[in-house]
């Protein structure tokens, strides 16, 4: 499955709504631990479809960065049952990146 962007108007359906676990990467394309953190979720949406995976331009959506408290990229954080679960600052393991969703 691939990666979808989250914008202020559709985080309510696909990220509090959702039915499955997400996980929610805050990034900005001038960051570089976020283009090196860019391939490893995309990696994560392709193998586990049991997932919804987003991606949040903190630049574009200042207003949904502010609301999880996004003070450092990249912010990775996973959704259950709507509610915020777990979250990790910083380019992380794919490892580390799923163990988010345990």
């Amino acid at each position: 499955m691939a990666e979808l962007t989250i914008t202020n108007a559709n985080f309510q359906k696909e990220v509090i709504e959702s039915d499955k676990p997400v996980l929610v990467d805050f990034w900005a394309p001038w960051c570089g631990p976020c283009r090196m953190l860019g391939p490893v979720i995309a990696e994560i949406a392709e193998e586990h479809p049991e997932i919804k995976v987003c991606k949040v331009n903190v630049d574009d959506e200042s207003d949904l960065a502010s609301q999880f408290g996004v003070m450092s990229i990249p912010f990775v954080a996973s959704f259950k049952n709507g509610e915020i679960y777990k979250t990790t600052i910083g380019a992380q393991p794919k490892e580390a990146i799923l163990e988010l969703l345990d």
